[in-house]
């Protein structure tokens, strides 16, 4: 882009006609190739979904080998208030938050603290909440009542049906850590801001498109005249 960029400038300061086509060939390739990317994307979404689903299951194993693969995925949980790829159950890929019999570390059956939900009160980033949040049963008054509106909750998303015991899971869960997974989180997000999103990606390609004709017409200025010498 910097090339790109010096050549359109010099181009246009010193009347060079090969750097101004060489910018609005350039600039032409690229605004093909983003519009080709996003006709691709809505075409094989769930393939892409796939990818990505694969993409943080990767980071999620390798989660304790790189610090700044793990402050990603913190940013990542903390800012979609979400749970691994698809659920906080993906954690058990990590070979120090899996639930084997196993696994002797102290994290077993539990998640990153980026997983646990945000209580307004503390100032301190608890980093151990998220431990045993697997397993942890539903205990306390407070713990109770709030356990009584996230099954409210559920009943009302599934009516009179019988909650099997994965949403008991979750409703116990959703108690100390987010149960969401950071994909349709993701998802529900790009459904939200579509508006949002669609323009910035249409202001970027008027800007491309306004550059290159801007390039062209100084181009045509600058061969006629010379034509006129």
């Amino acid at each position: 882009m910097f090339i790109l960029g010096f050549a359109g400038c010099i181009g246009a300061l010193r009347e060079n006609t090969f750097l101004l086509k060489f910018f609005s060939v350039f600039l032409g390739i690229i605004f093909f190739l983003e519009l080709t990317a996003g006709v691709l994307a809505f075409v094989f979404k769930d393939w892409i979904k796939d990818q990505l689903y694969f993409f943080i299951n990767n980071n999620i194993r390798a989660y304790r080998d790189d610090i700044d693969l793990q402050n990603l995925i913190d940013f990542t949980q903390e800012y979609w208030q979400c749970c691994g790829a698809f659920g906080a159950d993906d954690w058990n890929l990590n070979i120090y938050f899996n639930c084997t019999d196993s696994n002797a570390s102290r994290e077993r059956c539990g998640v990153p603290f980026s997983c646990c939900t945000k209580d307004p009160a503390e100032d301190v980033i608890n980093t151990q909440c998220g431990y045993d949040a697997r397993q942890k049963p539903v205990s306390g008054i407070s713990s109770c009542h709030l356990a009584q509106r996230v099954l409210e909750e559920l009943l009302n998303l599934h009516g009179d049906a019988v909650l099997s015991s994965s949403l008991v899971k979750e409703v116990d869960q959703q108690i100390v850590i987010y149960t969401k997974g950071c994909v349709p989180q993701f998802e529900k997000w790009l459904q939200d801001n579509l508006t949002i999103v669609a323009g910035i990606f249409i202001g970027i390609a008027l800007l491309q498109i306004f550059g290159i004709c801007l390039a062209q017409n100084l181009v045509s200025d600058i061969e006629a005249v010379r034509a006129s010498w």
